[in-house]
Parts: structure tokens; C-alpha cells; sequence
């Protein structure tokens, strides 16, 4: 069951393969509080490609890994967002989730076998927490896209400005995955950050 693929779609840090190979491979990424344990299947993904989303990215909450706001994506509020994709499996998509959920990844777990029989009208609450529920936000090589964010909305939380540390992993993410220049990801955040994205 964990074998089969997926699309796991970053807006925020994991846009950067180096932020993403520590909840793969495990370890800390730079500017980061936390060491992750990484998934149980450590081979980093060969295929990602760039997307843009449909929805609204926005920062709130006060980050334990970075301090200050966090990036959540509002599929509902106009956009675009940009975005990467990366074609994973199953059971990495799930350890990733699991430790975006501030848990440890679980051989066991039955958010696998959720994401496998696919997502009620295109999401699923796995609990209460800021990045617990997912959205298929599209399908690519007929496989579904797939994020996590926050239950709440754009609108519902007031908003936080991110830290530095944590802004250059989704600058990183941003000019690898985008091309974009310098000037451009400035502009984005600071349109973001502003709450007009």
C-alpha cells in the first residue's frame, strides 16, 4: 500500500530539497530548532516540478522549528500560490505529514490507507493541529496532488510575520523550483506578508 505514488505539493520550506531531505533523510535544517528522524523509506524524490496553486498563501501562528509565522495555504481564497510538486510514495508522503504534525512517522499509520482509498471531496481532517488537514488540490500523471495545511482559513487567524531563516528556505525553494530572481521572491513576500498576495 505505501508503494503506491503520489504528488506531495510544497508552498512553504519544503519548496527547498535541502529542507525536505531532513524529513526524508532526517536532520536539521539550517536556522531550524528541530532535528527530524526522517521516513522510513530515505530515498530522496528523483522527479519534482514546479506548480502553481489555485489558493491564497499566507503566514500565521508563532513557529516552534523557526519563530515567528508560519507559511498556510487557503485553497479556498483566490490566488495563485507557487508551488512544488514532488512524486513520492505513499508511505514518504504520510512520514512527511507525520512529522509536519509534530509526530513521529509510524509504519502503522492509517493516514496511508486514507490517502490510497483518496480524500472525501478532496480533503481530510487527520486532527485538530495547524498542518492536519489535507487537500488534493489536483492530479498529475493520474496521480493526486497533494498538500497539508491549517483547518483554518486566510481570514480567521491574525497574521504573523515569518523569520528570516525561515523565509530563506522558501527563497531557496522559490529560485530552484521557479527560477525566480531575487527581486521577484522580495515582491512575493512582501505582498504576502502585507495580506494581498
Amino acid at each position: 500500500m505505501s508503494e503506491e505514488e503520489v504528488w506531495y505539493v510544497s508552498y512553504g520550506s519544503n519548496m527547498s530539497r535541502v529542507r525536505l531531505a531532513c524529513y526524508i533523510q532526517g536532520g536539521r535544517p539550517p536556522g531550524a530548532a528541530v532535528t527530524y528522524a526522517g521516513a522510513h523509506d530515505r530515498t530522496i524524490p528523483a522527479e519534482d516540478t514546479p506548480v502553481v496553486l489555485p489558493g491564497s498563501l499566507y503566514f500565521a501562528g508563532d513557529s516552534r522549528i523557526w519563530g515567528g509565522g508560519t507559511a498556510f495555504y487557503d485553497h479556498d481564497r483566490p490566488g495563485p500560490t507557487p508551488a512544488r510538486a514532488y512524486r513520492m510514495t505513499v508511505g514518504q508522503f504520510v512520514d512527511v505529514a507525520a512529522q509536519e504534525m509534530h509526530r513521529l512517522p509510524d509504519p502503522e499509520d492509517p493516514l496511508a490507507g486514507v490517502v490510497v482509498a483518496g480524500l472525501p471531496d478532496g480533503r481530510h481532517e487527520a486532527g485538530p493541529g495547524v498542518y492536519e488537514t489535507l487537500i488534493e488540490v489536483g492530479r498529475r500523471d493520474d496521480l493526486p496532488m497533494l498538500t497539508f495545511t491549517a483547518p483554518h482559513g486566510l481570514e480567521s487567524v491574525p497574521h504573523t510575520r515569518p523569520q528570516p531563516a525561515y523565509l530563506a528556505m522558501l527563497a531557496e525553494g522559490l529560485h530552484d523550483a521557479h527560477g525566480w530572481s531575487h527581486e521577484e521572491i522580495e515582491s512575493y513576500f512582501t505582498s504576502v506578508i502585507a495580506g494581498t498576495p
